[in-house]
Parts: structure tokens; C-alpha cells; sequence
């Protein structure tokens, strides 16, 4: 990780032991996979003698890498802050550091220069070092993404994505293992009007569980995702309003991840249903805090707007018990399969960035209420 404060954007999974090759999975209908969930699942868990039985050990060596990195976070953070406090990136590495507030920090085209890295980011990125926190006491890096027409339809405004774990998202060079091609795949979708502006939030490092759930999990931590969507409602979308051509009506803004970023995104979209009006919540980590997120779902009012979940048949069986609960419980609170909620289940799917940048273009087609576009001959 180059120095860098260990960061696995897989912490809080539930998933088998070893990885499974990264072959091109077939995004099912939910009744073909429904035929088909428990059957590769269990395929899945012959393959491996770890299986889902892994999933304790994994958290449990997952936990220990977020403690000793927890432990060194004050030295490491002193080493990447500079004498007036604010973020030293180590290039285009994106920062996650606390301190006290930094100089109000400048939007700059990404990547920033030719720093020997070999990026991968494709069309208009813009980046915001060291955006501070007043909600949670640190800095972080803020990238965004820009529609092709933004340059040129001067006066057109666009819907706004805000998804978490923003290393992952666009460029190789600063993702752990891989990363998702939000920019390739909207840059190839824009000839079929599928045009956002997509706000990348770079996680906070050894903080990244306490932040992306407000529930307390005993063993992992937790807590702090109030404040974490206090940050991004109350400090992030104002900016991204201000400085970007948006609709900044709930109907035009969404919020989306995976993982422990799945999680932190359903709790947003009904915690905040005055700002977010489609979720997109990928391979959820639902077992956090002993699965309290699912008592949240069930007390919380019904809130008018399009949910889309999905799941890889190779995340393991409990993942995939897990969220088809998730799926009957939104289902019984009124949202309707293919109209304003969509369950997609991928044969073969992983627990991988790659996994979810496969699926992102039909999940963005559906948030963005588009037509999926008819099949070449």
C-alpha cells in the first residue's frame, strides 16, 4: 500500500475464504435465480474446504488489520499532515487523514500531473483535497465525475450519485483491488443519455467501519454513520451544488455502494429521505451489528423512490439469505419488484469491485428511471 494506511474496501464482508476467479458473470432475471441461488451457492462452497465456514475467520483477521491500523493511525496521520494542518497525498494517493480544519481546498483536473502512476481514469475528473469534516473531525478527499455534455450544453443540469469508498471508483492507481469503471461506463452509456454526475467519497482508512454504519457491532465497532451522513448532506452536497451544474431535488440525488457502503446506503435512503431519492445498495454487508439494520427497514416509514439490491451467488449462502430477507422485507413495505425496486442476482458474482462494475450500468439505468437499451442484431 505504498505507506499508506491499510485500507480494504472489503472490510465488513462476509465472503468466502479464497478468491474465486474473476469470469464474466450473467446479471438473471429474479425468477431464473431464484432457481439457481441455492444451487451455486453451494457449488460455490464444494469449490473451497473454507467456504462461507471462512466468514468468522476472515472478519476476525479483517478486524485485526483495522486495530493495528487503528493503533498506528496517529503516527501515520502525523506523517501525512503537513505544519498547517492540511492533507500530504503522497501524489494522487488519495488522503484520509484527521486533523484540524485545512485552507479551504480547490477543485484541480485528476489526475493532477505525470507522477510516475500508471491511471486509469477516462473522460472529466475533478478532484477536492483534504475536504474537512466538521461532523467528524477529519479530511478526506472528494472526486467528481463529469457527464461528456457538461462541457458543451452550458446550460444543462444533471442528476448527482453519491457513492462511498471514492479510491475505488475511477482509477486504478489508488483502489485496493481493482476498481469499478464508474467513469468507463458512463462515458460508454452517455450515447444512450446516461448522463450523471457522480460524487466519489473517499473512506477514512482504519475509520472506515465506524463510519459506515450507525449501528454498534461489539466486535467490529460502528457508530458513527450519522455523522458520516451529516457530513454528506450538511458539508458535501452544499458544495457540490454551489460549485457544479445540478438538480439538487431529492428526486435528482442518490446515493450508492457496496458492502459495508451498501449498508451505510439504505440506512441513508430512509434516514434522509428529504435528500436522497434512489439508492443503490450492492452486496450489502446486512450482518452487521447482529442484522440490526433489518428492524431499522421495518420500523421506518415508507419513502417514495427507486431502491436497487443486488447479490453475486458466489458471496456465500448467508450473504444470500441475507439479502433476499432484505428483498422480502422492502417488498412487504410496498416497494414493487421492477417498478420502484429492482433484486438482481449475479451468477458467479464475487465479492469484488469487478463484480460490481459489471452490474453498475444496469443499476444505474434503473436509478436513473432509463430504458435499458434494446440488444444489437
Amino acid at each position: 500500500m505504498n505507506g499508506a494506511v491499510p485500507c480494504r474496501p472489503d472490510w465488513g464482508a462476509k465472503a468466502p475464504g479464497r478468491p474465486y476467479p474473476r469470469t464474466p458473470g450473467v446479471v438473471l432475471n429474479e425468477k431464473a435465480s431464484e432457481m439457481h441461488e441455492e444451487t451455486a451457492a453451494r457449488r460455490s462452497e464444494a469449490e473451497t474446504e473454507q467456504g462461507v465456514q471462512s466468514a468468522e475467520s476472515m472478519q476476525s483477521a479483517e478486524r485485526s488489520v483495522a486495530t493495528e491500523a487503528a493503533e498506528n493511525a496517529d503516527a501515520t496521520a502525523e506523517e501525512r499532515t503537513s505544519t498547517d494542518g492540511s492533507a500530504e497525498t503522497g501524489g494522487d494517493r488519495l488522503a484520509t487523514v484527521t486533523g484540524e480544519p485545512p485552507v479551504v481546498p480547490e477543485w484541480k483536473d485528476y489526475p493532477e500531473k505525470d507522477d510516475g502512476q500508471q491511471h486509469t481514469v477516462v473522460g472529466t475528473v475533478r478532484v477536492m483535497r483534504g475536504l474537512h469534516s466538521p461532523e467528524l473531525g477529519n479530511a478526506r478527499d472528494v472526486l467528481v465525475y463529469l457527464p461528456p455534455s457538461y462541457a458543451t450544453d452550458a446550460d444543462r443540469r444533471y442528476p448527482v450519485l453519491y457513492m462511498h469508498d471514492g479510491q475505488n471508483l475511477f482509477d486504478r492507481a489508488t483502489s485496493f483491488s481493482g476498481e469499478w469503471e464508474v467513469d468507463k461506463t458512463l462515458e460508454d452509456a452517455s450515447a444512450e443519455g446516461l448522463e450523471t454526475i457522480v460524487v466519489g467519497i473517499a473512506n477514512a482508512g482504519p475509520e472506515r467501519l465506524d463510519e459506515y454504519s450507525p449501528f454498534v457491532d461489539a466486535e467490529h465497532g460502528g457508530g458513527r454513520g450519522d455523522a458520516y451522513l451529516d457530513f454528506v448532506v450538511h458539508t458535501l452536497k452544499p458544495i457540490i451544488d454551489r460549485n457544479f451544474r445540478t438538480l439538487p431535488e431529492r428526486g435528482s440525488t442518490g446515493i450508492a455502494g457496496s458492502s459495508m457502503g451498501g449498508l451505510i446506503t439504505l440506512y441513508a435512503f430512509f434516514r434522509n429521505a428529504e435528500t436522497f431519492g434512489f439508492a443503490g445498495v450492492m452486496s450489502p454487508a446486512l450482518w452487521f451489528a447482529d442484522r440490526a439494520i433489518y428492524a431499522y427497514v421495518q420500523a421506518a416509514p415508507f419513502v417514495p423512490g427507486r431502491i436497487y439490491v443486488d447479490v453475486g451467488t458466489r458471496e456465500g449462502r448467508e450473504e444470500l439469505a441475507d439479502v433476499r430477507r432484505l428483498r422480502d422485507i422492502l417488498i412487504a413495505k410496498g416497494y414493487r419488484k421492477g417498478r420502484d425496486f429492482l433484486y438482481v442476482v449475479e451468477m458467479g458474482g464475487t465479492h469484488s469491485e469487478a463484480a460490481w462494475a459489471r452490474r453498475l450500468r444496469k443499476e444505474l439505468q434503473f436509478l436513473l428511471d432509463l430504458p435499458t437499451p434494446a440488444a444489437k442484431a
